[in-house]
């Protein structure tokens, strides 16, 4: 691993924007109906007990990333295998990311630029900023967070002195009962976006005030939840549930809405402009996570060699992941929860804190 360590600010504002990420902009919990604001708060209960798996284990091997102990879990070789197989979904969630960032960029700014030129200049800057080392880009992040909440000050502020809301879109509560409600918030939200934070369980080590670990975890993940929440809520309320449910980023259609004097509208940069930096992290996060996973399991000297052969595989991936966005999308909700999600986030870590518990217990009566 890098000899680097983070502030806990620094892990905070990281993790609060990865968290943000993509979900910002999609239609989150759209499942749901009305009540997708409600779905994304039970999702983030969800996250919270993911968290607290994730936690425990760090608890066990503060010291060590997931590839670093699932080998003294698993053994030499089955763990070195496990370990490369959270590597290779490392690189998997960088390309879907990138390729979520690319698509939106073509369908709100730049319809005439190739998908592939505005993937290649986001990987190169992200490679460029992971070759610097994490402290960079943790340092980076402390700086974006500020903006990206006078961003959410000044957007909030204009769609709701525009008047174009009414929440009576919200209403009723629980229209089709509890069921869409929970089966929106599980697997799918649970996984996405509160479950990615497994991305973490290879930057933990860096803190360098492990004891608060948890308190960071579990703030970002509640103010993230709210931040969703409220979006989602405030989408529906300006667009109604139909037209949210039809577009593919409806924040980016609730902002379009504002006109105020016929002076202030075409506001799509308060949408394009956070979603640039949160995507950033995100795809830089994953990125970065299976880069030093690589270092790990391969014991090499420096995570800078393989910075850009890394980076071409999450190009290429990204690129050929689907032949269009319909398709990506149905990928990524249908069939990532559960031949993706449901293994790597859940079944995979329960196992490993199970065996680590009977393995401690074992050398304890031995002793």
């Amino acid at each position: 691993m890098e000899k680097a360590k983070l502030s806990v600010i620094q892990m905070f504002a990281i993790m609060l924007i990865f968290n943000l990420g993509s979900a910002l902009v999609v239609s989150l919990g759209s499942e749901a109906g009305k009540d997708a604001w409600l779905s994304i708060l039970i999702g983030m209960g969800g996250g919270v007990a993911l968290f607290f798996l994730y936690y425990i284990l760090f608890r066990k091997y503060p010291t060590l990333p997931l590839t670093g102990y699932a080998r003294k879990i698993f053994g030499r070789y089955l763990g070195w295998c496990v370990g490369l197989l959270y590597v290779i979904y490392f690189l998997y969630s960088a390309s879907r990311n990138l390729r979520d960032f690319s698509d939106l960029m073509l369908t709100s700014s730049l319809p005439q630029t190739p998908l592939l030129a505005i993937s290649i200049l986001l990987i190169l800057t992200s490679c460029y900023v992971l070759y610097l080392g994490i402290e960079v880009l943790a340092r980076t992040g402390e700086v974006f967070i500020v903006i990206l909440i006078l961003f959410g000050i000044l957007g909030n502020t204009f769609i709701l002195l525009s008047g174009n809301f009414d929440f009576q879109h919200l209403r009723p509560l629980l229209e089709n009962g509890w069921k869409p409600v929970f089966t929106t918030a599980f697997p799918l939200l649970t996984y996405f976006p509160f479950g990615e934070i497994i991305i973490f369980t290879m930057l933990l080590p860096y803190l360098n005030r492990p004891e608060l670990v948890k308190n960071v975890g579990i703030s970002t993940i509640i103010l993230s939840g709210i931040i969703l929440s409220g979006t989602a809520a405030l989408n529906i309320s300006v667009l109604g549930v139909e037209e949210v449910e039809r577009a593919i980023f409806p924040l980016l259609s609730t902002v379009g809405k504002v006109n105020l004097f016929d002076f202030i509208q075409r506001l799509d940069a308060l949408v394009i402009f956070p979603f640039l930096i949160t995507m950033f992290f995100k795809i830089s996060l994953f990125f970065y996570g299976a880069v030093i996973g690589i270092v790990d399991l391969f014991k090499l000297k420096t995570h800078r060699q393989i910075i850009f052969p890394a980076g071409i595989i999450v190009l290429f991936l990204s690129v050929t992941i689907a032949s269009d966005f319909t398709e990506h999308i149905e990928e990524g909700t249908g069939i990532a929860p559960y031949i993706l999600h449901i293994p790597l986030h859940i079944l995979l870590p329960a196992i490993m804190l199970v065996i680590a518990f009977i393995q401690h217990r074992f050398s304890t009566k031995v002793i």
